[in-house]
């Protein structure tokens, strides 16, 4: 066939090979290998591990110094935005007078005033009753550390995930799900889903190595996945790529071998108020951050305002199916199934 000859005659050394046609029922099986208490086990060693109770909250361009932001963590208000030098404050999203909404405040020279009765609250305005909490911008993600809940001892900064050291494109998902963090973390510690449940996007899926022992060292405690990311039509990218979880909300997609070494996929599952019934509900707040080497990089990274709502939509597609494998995850563990 003129397909089968092509593919004998593409360069292996090209980042874009050509992927072969199976059909979907036709996969290799990977039910064998993804082994329940394999990925239970890597779930309760990843909520071992310590936050400094930090929780991402927003995308770093989400929050601006013209207009707050409102954001809830764990059920707790906040607000954001950012002073006049650029820097980022988050605090109680109540204003300390009689409870108004400060995500609807102004922002003037770098402080919100309150819509309802003028009450200025931000650094240097003296007001007590509304203090500023430990927050951190790493350039990509906005942190805000809430000691009352992750109940942990704090640190003074996150544990901010080991990203590209050169110049990098990076774009932000957000999605909401009705379920724990406990569920996000456990989807992204399955990749044995991948071919079969996202199609579109991956194939030529194979586990390398997975932790199979209850007590693993944080250093060997990852999941090494061949796959290959679809481009669309008969191209693809194949890539090694790592999965490790540096805190109990937090799972890591790391290249280390193919095109994009280096570029990463954060996925932080940061729990929010419960719905009006009850169920627990938790946002998906996932960074994709890609570099490579390749002199035609630059010129994407120029053209990021345009690239970034690709990505975007690219992310949510592939969590609008995970959120379903979540929340029915969470829906079997609450009926103790």
């Amino acid at each position: 066939m003129a397909t089968d000859r092509l593919t004998d005659r593409w360069p292996s050394r090209w980042p874009v090979q050509l992927v072969p046609k199976t059909r979907w029922a036709r996969q290799q099986p990977t039910y064998r290998e993804a082994s329940p208490a394999v990925i239970e086990g890597a779930v309760k060693r990843a909520s071992t591990r310590a936050s400094g109770n930090w929780f991402v909250f927003a995308a770093s361009r989400s929050v601006t110094s013209s207009t707050p932001l409102g954001a809830d963590v764990g059920g707790i208000e906040l607000v954001a935005w950012r002073r006049e030098d650029g820097s980022l404050v988050v605090g109680p999203g109540a204003c300390p007078h009689l409870g108004a909404p400060l995500a609807l405040a102004k922002v003037d020279c770098g402080t919100l005033v309150c819509r309802w009765h003028g009450l200025r609250v931000g650094s240097g305005t003296g007001r007590t009753g509304w203090d500023e909490l430990p927050s951190y911008d790493d350039g990509v993600l906005c942190w805000v550390r809430l000691d009352q809940l992750g109940g942990e001892t704090p640190t003074d900064v996150p544990p901010v995930p080991e990203r590209p050291a050169g110049p990098a494109l990076d774009a932000v998902a957000v999605l909401t799900g009705a379920c724990e963090p406990v569920d996000i973390v456990a989807n992204r510690l399955d990749p044995w889903h991948g071919a079969w449940f996202h199609p579109y996007s991956f194939s030529d899926l194979e586990v390398v190595s997975a932790p199979t022992e209850i007590h693993v060292a944080e250093a060997d405690d990852k999941f090494l996945v061949k796959v290959t990311f679809r481009l669309g039509g008969p191209f693809g990218v194949p890539v090694l790529a790592e999965f490790t979880c540096p805190g109990p909300r937090t799972v890591v997609m790391r290249i280390v071998e193919g095109e994009g070494l280096g570029s990463v996929v954060e996925t932080h599952a940061t729990p929010l108020s419960p719905a009006a019934d009850g169920t627990p509900r938790t946002a998906v707040i996932e960074a994709t951050v890609a570099a490579s080497e390749r002199p035609g990089f630059q010129l994407a990274r120029s053209a990021g305002r345009l690239l970034r709502p690709a990505m975007k939509w690219t992310a949510g597609r592939l969590w609008r199916d995970d959120l379903a494998y979540a929340e029915r995850r969470y829906q079997l563990r609450s009926r103790g199934l």
